[in-house]
């Protein structure tokens, strides 16, 4: 979600209409970057709650003065806040999973003793289990963002302002065929996403009542549908495939340097370039479209990872970026990660991902399915094997090691911890209605 940065200002520059043929150029040239893998990076999003009274929502006044201190400190990875004032730190590229790992703990330690000088702190939780979406931020692209995710019911709201989740960022790979190929590993991480929604799980609960979902964040991107959140077929070329998937994806507004940003219902950029109205579409507004495409697999140049919940606990969110780097870095682990996932295929029933029977059942069933546990095991033991040939130190091994033992081993996820104990603070989940979001 932070990428959707940009206000008006930007509308001036890349004045120069493109035509349906340019973007569909640009689009190629601009999403896969082929090469050896030799970059990662993970984008952290974070709800913030009160230390002393977590079941009370934190107040736009306390949220203003606490990202206030934030923003003094010197950080390596890039800080942003969400719609609803989730907290993002978003790392540089590192050349390596522990580089990776080192820059983003020291930020997080920064950030939390910042964040507790005002009473606050962070929750590493999929979704909200308490409070209702509400806005903090407020500018005509949330406004317009606001009035086009409403059109398809409530998930919208839900997704920007009470949600939040760990996104692996790999390269897209080489361009030659085999493990480390772009075409595979464009494959691999839709199939092995739905491992990946499964294993890490962690919102069942909204309103502090089951939602029948272990993860609720990923019904709420299918609920928003195949044209802001879906993937496009993968039986083609991936370049090819994005490319038309973006151009006929809709518009979700029309930016202006000034007031209310138009948002116009069921205009695709395709036909935006071909009509130009209500004016002639801009690289500039090429870019800013690409942004608001939420795929859980999103190629800006590498794969964004975008599936996995936000994970509990100070290094809970080691866990997924040490396991996804393992099964896209590692030849030896890419393989046996392509031959375990490979079987649950014939599940997503050659639908694109999210709206599918296999992300569906991993989302709502997570490990407790057979299949989906089977390959979990399958894929955390490949990564436990790889990690020290990635240079992991015994922190970053432990705590995977720790997290199979703890859930994969045992057919659970995190979900299941928080159904079993309860928010914090609040009513138990056990014997409450179960509701969808």
């Amino acid at each position: 979600m932070s990428d959707i940065q940009s206000d008006g200002g930007d509308c001036t520059e890349h004045r120069t209409a493109v035509t349906e043929a340019e973007a569909e150029a640009l689009i190629r040239g601009i999403c896969f970057k082929t090469g050896p893998p030799r970059a990662l990076g993970v984008e952290l999003e974070w709800l913030v709650h009160s230390l002393e009274l977590p079941q009370l929502p934190v107040t736009p006044e306390q949220l203003e003065a606490a990202y206030a201190t934030v923003r003094t400190l010197p950080l390596a990875s890039a800080l942003t806040v969400e719609p609803g004032g989730q907290l993002e730190l978003s790392s540089p590229p590192a050349a390596s999973l522990m580089e990776c790992v080192d820059t983003v703990s020291a930020d997080l330690d920064a950030v939390r003793a910042a964040l507790a000088g005002h009473g606050l702190g962070l929750a590493g939780l999929g979704h909200d289990p308490r409070h209702p979406p509400r806005r903090f931020l407020r500018a005509p692209r949330y406004d317009a963002m606001e009035t086009c995710l409403d059109r398809t019911g409530p998930a919208g709201r839900r997704m920007m302002c009470s949600s939040a989740s760990v996104q692996v960022c790999v390269d897209a790979g080489q361009e030659e065929p085999g493990p480390l190929g772009h075409t595979r590993r464009w494959w691999l991480a839709h199939q092995l996403g739905a491992v990946l929604v499964a294993a890490f799980a962690n919102s069942p609960l909204a309103g502090l009542r089951r939602t029948g979902w272990r993860s609720t964040r990923q019904l709420m991107w299918m609920e928003i549908g195949p044209g802001r959140a879906g993937a496009p077929p993968l039986d083609g070329e991936p370049r090819a495939a994005w490319a038309r998937h973006a151009l006929d994806a809709p518009v979700m507004c029309v930016r202006r340097d000034s007031g209310p940003w138009e948002v116009p219902e069921g205009l695709t950029f395709r036909e935006w370039t071909r009509s130009r109205s209500p004016r002639p579409p801009t690289r500039a507004d090429l870019d800013y479209h690409l942004s608001t495409l939420f795929p859980p697999v999103r190629p800006r140049g590498h794969l964004e990872l975008r599936m996995i919940d936000a994970q509990p606990g100070t290094d809970g969110w080691l866990v997924p970026l040490a396991v996804t780097a393992a099964l896209f870095d590692d030849p030896g682990a890419t393989e046996t990660a392509y031959r375990t996932v490979k079987p649950l295929a014939e599940r997503a029933l050659d639908r694109p991902a999210p709206h599918n029977p296999l992300w569906a059942d991993a989302a709502r069933h997570a490990l407790a399915d057979p299949e989906l546990r089977e390959a979990a095991d399958g894929c955390f033991a490949a990564a436990l094997e790889a990690l020290p040939r990635l240079g992991a130190t015994t922190r970053v091994v432990d705590a995977v090691a720790g997290f199979r033992d703890r859930h994969v081993a045992r057919g659970r996820c995190p979900a299941d911890d928080l159904l079993d104990e309860g928010p914090p603070g609040g009513t138990r989940a056990h014997g409450r209605k179960d509701i969808r979001t």
